[in-house]
């Protein structure tokens, strides 16, 4: 079986060392992650409004971002960076903090509204809704009211290493899709755990 076409993917956060570590920034935390691991550096292009890399999974080359936008604006960036390489936005992957999973749980979902999220409403705006997300579950703090302090703010040490775990398992869930495609993928993930 072939693998699920992907050339980009967006990590969704915030610039900033004030934000590095808290939860809305668990999109950048993947993003990293993955750099990390195929041995890529990010470098800021002002192009693209943010820190891009280039990395090669299972044979694919991927175009990885990170908008320094700030949340609210991160289609901006995904459009810019669209427009460059010049792929359908089925191609995109962007990857985002959920509130409405726990942490440790993630999802693959295509297409979509944006669920209250800055993040994928600025990006459906710019881009229209067909892209891929990949939903890393970060909890909800009980009330909405509470929801914009709870999102930039740093997660407890349990749920961090839950969220951290998430994004190991996501990444051994994205060599899949790339392999062997979407649907393999979220059998994979979405079975983690049960």
């Amino acid at each position: 079986m072939a693998g699920t076409p992907l050339s980009i993917i967006v990590g969704l956060g915030n610039p900033g060392p004030e934000h590095q570590l808290t939860r809305h920034n668990a999109g950048f935390w993947f993003v990293d992650a993955l750099a990390r691991a195929q041995g890529a550096q990010f470098r800021s292009h002002s192009r693209y409004h943010g820190e891009v890399c280039r990395a090669t999974l299972d044979g694919r080359e991927l175009v990885l971002l990170k908008p320094h936008t700030y949340m609210n604006r991160s289609g901006l960036a995904v459009r810019a960076l669209l427009d460059y390489v010049k792929v359908p936005v089925g191609e995109v992957l962007v990857v985002h903090d959920e509130l409405d999973l726990p942490p440790g749980t993630a999802r693959f979902k295509l297409g979509g509204g944006h669920g209250g999220h800055n993040g994928l409403r600025d990006t459906i705006t710019h881009c229209g809704a067909d892209f891929w997300r990949l939903r890393l579950g970060i909890g909800h703090p009980g009330d909405r009211s509470q929801v914009i302090d709870y999102v930039l703010q740093r997660a407890s040490r349990a749920d961090e290493d839950a969220i951290i775990s998430s994004i190991g398992t996501s990444l051994d869930a994205l060599s899949i899709f790339v392999r062997d495609g979407a649907e393999k993928a979220m059998n994979a993930l979405h079975t983690q755990g049960k």
